[in-house]
């Protein structure tokens, strides 16, 4: 393919922007639908305990995500710098070994958390009391594991194919599948936790299935046999230019397990006792995933544009594609903060009831560890920006400063003086200090390659 022909070097920004972040958006968000709807249908059969459990097996939910963005990510980067560079024939082999990576990663993670299923559950902070819902929950869900990666990870490669549109549909459709088999499984045939599991397997082995036929017949290459044999040279690329995105899933995941583990900690030496913040926290951090799809889609609409324009010498518009996409971002995050700070109650209550200090935690949640949503743009497109222009180290590093390097910390610390409050107080130093670093590494950059205009 001529680099001239091809739209992502030719096309206004703004446009290219619309059309590959709105779809990336949408899928994101179908993404979290899943966790989502979960909560909800959990929430108001099973209640608290439930909601906690759901929170206990989230590390895993991460863990699959952590996966799909290396595999997906890094093939769909490695794709598109491969093709602006003219590298065809290189280019299809990226994209091949990401698949075969992705569902060889889904099925190991299937066995290790089935074999080790209680061991794990523990590990990640569950009580006594919620055990056996976590268990439940998990057991089952992690039969879609491999179906979750693959999905996820295959819609960034069909991104990378030029087809935004094709990868929502492949989340949407099994988002729709997973709604709807819930409201039957929970509540029609009474099923509870395993009911809400089930729902979400069949779901994510729907979107599996329409992501493999699109990548077996993808637009601008064709993919063989032969390019879907794991080669070290292609994989190697596709982890170096996958491991930033991936890092900040991992980084989420340990913040996660150390988080349980302190409010089970905390929350039993306080007046809340050990589930009421893992239940706040579990819906809360979902909540926050929906505003997080829209930051997080916005970069991978963005990522295809400064990749291919990197590859091919066009560094203007490089920078406008990032700096049309923090202008985007901006907005969505004083959207969030608004909302998380002046209807707090009214969203907790969508997933069923509790006692006054089941309210009183989730409303200072909110409003405490999301104070400065609006700045947590960042962070993420920043971290992508680098990905795309092949800068793996720098992204890396920008995808840890958040979460291991702030967040980690603070979470210890705070906690020893100011009890369960002080986990509330780490988000917001946190995402203070990861934005101004994002921000000194992108200004320093563009200096560097002489994008700032003087």
């Amino acid at each position: 393919m001529k680099e001239g022909k091809n739209p992502l070097g030719e096309e206004p920004v703004a446009r290219l922007l619309r059309q590959f972040a709105l779809p990336s958006i949408i899928s994101m968000l179908v993404g979290s639908l899943y966790n989502i709807v979960d909560q909800f249908f959990i929430g108001r059969s099973v209640g608290e305990l439930g909601n906690a459990a759901t929170n206990i097996a989230f590390p895993l939910s991460i863990t699959c995500v952590a996966i799909a963005l290396l595999f997906g990510i890094g093939g769909a980067a490695s794709f598109n710098i491969a093709m602006g560079r003219g590298k065809e024939e290189e280019a299809v082999f990226y994209l091949g070994n990401g698949l075969t990576m992705l569902l060889v990663c889904g099925v190991v993670l299937f066995l290790f958390t089935e074999l080790f299923l209680e061991p794990l559950m523990i590990f990640f902070g569950s009580p006594a009391k919620v055990l056996d819902y976590a268990k439940i929950y998990t057991k089952i869900t992690a039969f879609g594991f491999p179906c979750l990666i693959v999905a996820t990870g295959g819609g960034h490669l069909i991104r990378a194919d030029g087809r935004p549109k094709v990868a929502m549909m492949c989340n949407l459709v099994g988002a729709v599948v997973n709604t709807m088999l819930d409201g039957l499984f929970v509540f029609g045939f009474r099923w509870g936790m395993a009911g809400a599991a089930a729902a979400t397997v069949v779901g994510q082995a729907v979107s599996a299935a329409i992501a493999i036929w699109f990548l077996a017949h993808c637009r601008s290459i064709q993919i063989k046999k032969s390019h879907l044999r794991v080669k070290r040279e292609y994989v190697g690329g596709i982890l170096s230019l996958g491991s930033a995105s991936a890092a900040n899933q991992i980084a989420m995941m340990v913040v996660q397990i150390v988080m349980n583990n302190s409010l089970k900690y905390y929350g039993a030496r306080s007046v809340y006792g050990e589930a009421i913040p893992l239940a706040c926290v579990g819906i809360i951090t979902k909540v926050n995933q929906v505003f997080m799809s829209f930051v997080i889609g916005l970069s991978q609409g963005m990522q295809p544009m400064v990749s291919f324009n990197y590859g091919a010498g066009k560094f203007e518009r490089v920078k406008k594609a990032y700096w049309n996409t923090i202008l985007a971002g901006a907005v969505i995050g004083i959207a969030a903060f608004l909302l998380f700070q002046f209807a707090p109650r009214q969203i907790i209550s969508l997933f069923g009831n509790g006692s006054d200090e089941y309210f009183t935690f989730a409303i200072n949640y909110f409003r405490i560890f999301l104070f400065f949503t609006f700045v947590n743009f960042m962070q993420p497109i920043t971290s992508t920006l680098f990905t795309g222009l092949g800068k793996a180290k720098h992204g890396m590093f920008l995808s840890l400063t958040r979460q291991m390097m702030f967040l980690m910390p603070l979470l210890v610390i705070l906690p020893l003086f100011l009890g369960i409050d002080g986990i509330m107080y780490a988000g917001p130093v946190a995402d203070i200090m990861a934005a101004v670093v994002s921000w000194l590494l992108v200004r320093k950059e563009f200096q560097k390659t002489r994008l700032e205009k003087k």
